[in-house]
């Protein structure tokens, strides 16, 4: 006999075994009671949370020759019989991601004609609806709007922003919760329970977690779990083989090591952690939750339900938030953010990391304001707790004082449209919906020269190049959103600072740091006593 994956074993056939969604389950048994069912429902949720299973049931119970008082489906009569078989031809399963065509809807609009042969109503499931094409949602139309009297509709999406305003205004809108990492473990305990197999609680918890909100996914990691341990109690350190995940000491060592800036260490820790097989991509995830998490702790203070840790994990947590500023755990996040979308484009994963985490331990690498702003909260926590900065050299006495080469003349104001374009520009190329373009012009700012061209500053001659081949597309792109059509070229970073230099003097002369109201802003955050004015 043939093997039933566990989330297919489990599929819920009555109300009462849908996970999570009380609100829904109330409000349609109640319908149900009082005659008020309507003729279109949406299901909304993210995947695994019960919508298709809820559909089937409502599809059920409103059909059964004998529904339990409480509006259960009896799940024993013929008309049940055939729905859980897949043999009546009153419920339909229509999957809208292989059956998107107006064909596919005008063969319905035939179909719902005609009266069902068996129960009381015809049900339609429309699985992931937004697949839908916009011709086939105008087809759909009339027909939810006057549907006959044995018709129900019932959509079911993971994407309801993708649906047309047009249909949603036809339908009873039901929003499917994430499932909460405590119903996971406990639903998955009682399923091992009637299987007659065993895993630890701390296992059943982290696969819950993995699992998002899902428990249909939750289910798939268990049963990969108990296939690689066939017979074998599931432990946390076998769910993690499985998955190539990592115990949780290495995120607490490893943000240690970032606190210290200690590269050594750090990169210690991401070979100790490629030595043992594990996934780069599901590393760095990981850490990102344990960022957060530390974020979390270090501004909520009552943060039990946010977090949802055991009581030992959080108070190792407390502990390690106390040594760290928002400020840090902010900029941390945010680098990892965009090393994790760096990696979907990338060959070699693991160089992206180690370079990421050099990055982050060094004191060079980054002058943006929020860098400074982060490595200034980890001098001033140092002072708190005592530590001292020894001098490794020392300056002779006769030693000469380099003079400050005085600035030369200012670069000259600039239009209206292009001052706007520089401001907005970190804006504008997170809004460019090519992926790739997107991550390329992460590393790409806006520069002027005194001519009527706009620079593409890219951070290497190998970055130019590739923009180079993008500029007709982000030239459309800057048109669509600003109005304006901008001569755009590309031009290395190191070539453009020459050129700044040579005609304005050193950037960091030209225009000091002293002078901008942001950077004073930010530091009389820190130093409120002080003179900041700009």
């Amino acid at each position: 006999m043939s093997y039933t994956a566990l989330y297919r074993k489990f599929r819920p056939n009555v109300f009462a075994g849908v996970v999570g969604q009380d609100h829904i389950v109330k409000t349609l048994k109640n319908q149900m009671k009082t005659g008020r069912v309507s003729h279109a429902y949406l299901f909304c949720g993210t995947r695994g949370t019960g919508k298709t299973s809820t559909a089937k049931i409502f599809a059920r119970a409103i059909n059964c020759l004998h529904p339990t008082e409480d509006g259960e489906p009896c799940n024993e009569c013929k008309v049940c019989q055939d729905i859980l078989a897949g043999r009546s031809v009153n419920v339909m399963e229509i999957d809208a991601a292989s059956n998107n065509s107006v064909d596919n809807i005008r063969e319905i609009r035939e179909e719902v004609k005609y009266p069902p042969t068996e129960g009381t109503f015809k049900v339609y499931i429309i699985d992931e609806v937004h697949m839908l094409s916009n011709s086939a949602f105008n087809a759909l139309l009339k027909t939810l709007e006057e549907p006959p009297a044995h018709v129900i509709f019932i959509l079911a999406t993971t994407d309801p922003q993708k649906v047309p305003a047009t249909i949603l205004s036809r339908c009873q809108r039901f929003d499917f919760r994430r499932i909460t990492a405590d119903d996971i473990a406990h639903t998955l305990m009682k399923y091992l329970n009637e299987e007659g197999l065993a895993a630890t609680e701390d296992a059943l918890r982290y696969v819950a977690q993995l699992a998002d909100g899902s428990l249909r996914d939750s289910l798939s990691i268990l049963d990969q779990c108990l296939a690689f341990y066939s017979g074998e109690e599931v432990t946390l350190e076998k769910v993690q083989d499985v998955v190539g995940a990592v115990d949780k000491t290495v995120f607490f060592d490893m943000t240690e090591a970032l606190k210290q800036k200690d590269a050594a260490k750090a990169m210690e820790l991401v070979e100790e952690m490629l030595l043992a097989g594990r996934d780069v991509k599901q590393f760095v995830t990981e850490l990102l939750v344990h960022l957060r998490n530390l974020l979390v702790t270090s501004t909520v203070p009552d943060n039990a339900r946010i977090l949802d840790l055991s009581a030992e994990n959080a108070a190792r947590l407390q502990q390690q938030a106390k040594g760290l500023s928002p400020a840090e755990l902010t900029y941390w996040i945010g680098r990892f953010s965009g090393l994790q979308n760096d990696m979907k484009y990338a060959s070699n994963e693991r160089i992206l990391l180690e370079v990421e985490i050099l990055r982050l331990c060094s004191t060079w690498a980054d002058t943006d304001l929020t860098a400074l702003a982060a490595r200034l909260a980890g001098l001033e926590r140092k002072v708190a707790e005592g530590v001292t900065v020894t001098v490794t050299e020392q300056v002779s006495d006769g030693a000469v004082k380099k003079e400050k080469p005085k600035a030369k003349r200012k670069p000259p104001a600039l239009p209206e449209d292009k001052e706007n374009l520089q401001k907005e520009w970190p804006l504008l190329r997170n809004e460019i919906g090519d992926p790739i373009l997107k991550s390329k012009l992460s590393r790409v700012e806006i520069g002027f020269k005194e001519d009527d061209n706009v620079y593409l500053v890219c951070e290497y001659g190998a970055l130019a190049d590739m923009v180079q081949k993008y500029l007709p597309q982000i030239t459309e792109e800057l048109e669509k959103a600003t109005g304006k059509t901008f001569q755009l070229q590309t031009l290395e970073k190191a070539a453009y600072d020459q050129w700044r230099e040579a005609n304005y003097g050193a950037e960091e002369e030209a225009a000091s740091d002293e002078n901008d109201p942001e950077w004073a802003s930010i530091m009389s955050g820190y130093f409120p006593e002080a003179d900041m004015e700009p």
